[in-house]
């Protein structure tokens, strides 16, 4: 009988590991699909529909990427951060950064510091290393490009030319692109998310 027990228990176990994989290999097609879409980058604050609202759908940023990608699996994040952060508004940094006083449904989840915190806050927080292999389908990147600079991008199940490193769907002033840059540049944060 306890044989009978681990084995219910290794083959539930061995399902969520599936179908969590299964989520990021879909977050992964949705961010590739997205490359067909021409996008001009266009930062400009934009007041849109609350909840599922977007930019219009030739325009946008990098978080706009991530944004787009997991609407296609039926995660609104413009609603999932704005829940989080009117009730937990000064784990996030608009105070202090963009003196806001409270959430703004229009542009709160396109900056990536409060990705960062929401996906640290509500995601799973993962190693960042200068290994490639650390770095799994559907999982989230943020970079400090120059130092000044937050950006953000998902790492897709395509490889670089020379089959070492997973290339990254986002967008960075060229549309929403797929590109060999996880190590282009200084990599911040790194992230799970599935909901």
């Amino acid at each position: 009988m306890k044989i009978l027990k681990y084995l219910a228990f290794f083959l539930l176990l061995n399902s969520f590991t599936a179908s969590e994989k299964d989520f990021y290999e879909k977050l992964s097609d949705a961010a590739l699909l997205l490359t067909k879409d021409q996008v001009t980058y266009d930062p400009a604050y934009v007041k849109i529909l609350y909840p599922n609202g977007d930019v219009p759908k030739n325009k946008g940023v990098c978080t706009d990427v991530v944004i787009r990608a997991y609407r296609k699996l039926g995660i609104d994040l413009q609603k999932e951060v704005h829940e989080d952060m009117k009730d937990n508004f000064s784990q996030y940094p608009n105070q202090k950064r963009w003196g806001l006083k409270k959430p703004d449904t229009n542009i709160d989840h396109r900056r990536v510091p409060n990705l960062e915190a929401f996906f640290s806050r509500k995601g799973e927080t993962l190693k960042v290393t200068q290994n490639p292999k650390d770095y799994k389908t559907g999982e989230l990147v943020t970079w400090m490009i120059g130092d000044k600079l937050p950006h953000i991008g998902i790492v897709t199940n395509k490889k670089s030319p020379d089959g070492k490193r997973p290339m990254i769907v986002h967008n960075v002033g060229a549309g929403q692109v797929l590109e060999d840059c996880l190590f282009s540049y200084t990599i911040v944060g790194h992230f799970k998310y599935s909901n």
